[in-house]
């Protein structure tokens, strides 16, 4: 019996929920593939599907055949990718995700970090928001990934978490730049600037959760996707943002402050799957929590005395 085939199959039938538009799609009769699932069905000694009714339903042995299914044909995948890399000469290929608003320092010394650790190593670093690495992975199409948490880790293996500690980016003028830290109640009437929850959910929703359970309700979220973008919906008036202190000093014109009683901190780090790791997935994971715990080094301008700044005439030194 050719498992991983009749296994497919299954998957098709349980997602349309329909024997003859699963014939469709697989290109084949529906007798031949109502055969095929009853089969399966044999080996495994369980009912998948309810057949008493006018439309199919799916057991509780076939709910639970259709996860471990996907992740069976998932590690399938990947040892075929393995293979082929094997045989083609590629197997020294690291295909690894960052974060969008990964630093460019981070990123050179993170590439650096590498080459010294296994040389001849190629990493093919790939800008993809953390939704997108998890799905590319559970895919065998991505090695390794560096995400916001909270994620769900369910096969898969989660290196060392780094903790960035989050603040209020506010234009120079604001009059909560007087403030020496921000409550989020002190935000009230302020729209914010936030990644889009298909990127990251459940870093998106644990966000609002703390803004609800401290006092800010914002009047509307506008979607910013990169830094830049922020920044400027944030010098627009637009806008606050909950950012990292280096993100704010890649504008001369905004300002950032501690959150009150730090109640938020992005949580990243690397994943990689459980089953047919490539070797070079927990060094990636060491290498890149390392760096991104060291504090990034401020831009240029910002060691330039405070008398040669063209906006030290409008802004008092040290806001």
């Amino acid at each position: 019996m050719d498992l991983a085939r009749h296994l497919r199959q299954f998957l098709v039938v349980a997602e349309e929920m329909h024997f003859g538009r699963a014939a469709e799609i697989l290109g084949i009769a529906q007798p031949p593939l109502s055969q095929a699932i009853q089969r399966l069905e044999r080996e495994l000694g369980v009912e998948l599907f309810d057949r008493s009714r006018r439309q199919i339903s799916l057991t509780t042995a076939g709910q639970l055949l259709v996860a471990e299914a996907t992740a069976l044909l998932a590690a399938e995948e990947r040892v075929r990718v393995v293979m082929r890399k094997a045989r083609e000469g590629e197997i020294g290929t690291l295909r690894a995700g960052v974060p969008p608003e990964t630093p460019a320092a981070t990123l050179q010394a993170l590439l650096a970090r590498m080459s010294a650790h296994t040389p001849g190593l190629d990493v093919d670093l790939q800008e993809l928001t953390t939704a997108e690495q998890v799905r590319m992975i559970a895919e065998a199409r991505l090695d390794v990934g560096l995400v916001h948490h909270p994620v769900e880790t369910a096969g898969l293996r989660s290196g060392p978490v780094v903790e960035t500690r989050l603040g209020v980016v506010l234009p120079r003028d604001s009059p909560l730049a007087q403030l020496r830290e921000v409550g989020p109640a002190d935000l009230a009437g302020h729209d914010l600037a936030l990644f889009p929850r298909a990127t990251a959910p459940g870093w998106h929703d644990e966000i609002l959760d703390v803004c609800r359970r401290h006092g800010y309700l914002p009047r509307r979220i506008r979607h910013a996707r990169n830094p830049e973008f922020l920044l400027g919906m944030v010098l627009g008036r637009q806008c606050v943002a909950f950012e990292p202190e280096s993100t704010a000093r890649r504008e001369p014109r905004v300002t950032w402050r501690p959150l009150a009683g730090a109640v938020l901190s992005r949580r990243t780090s690397a994943i990689w799957p459980d089953r047919s790791p490539h070797p070079a997935a927990p060094a990636f994971a060491r290498a890149s929590v390392e760096l991104l715990a060291t504090p990034e080094p401020a831009p240029g301008v910002a060691t330039v005395p405070d008398r040669l700044r063209p906006w030290s005439v409008v802004y008092t030194p040290g806001r």
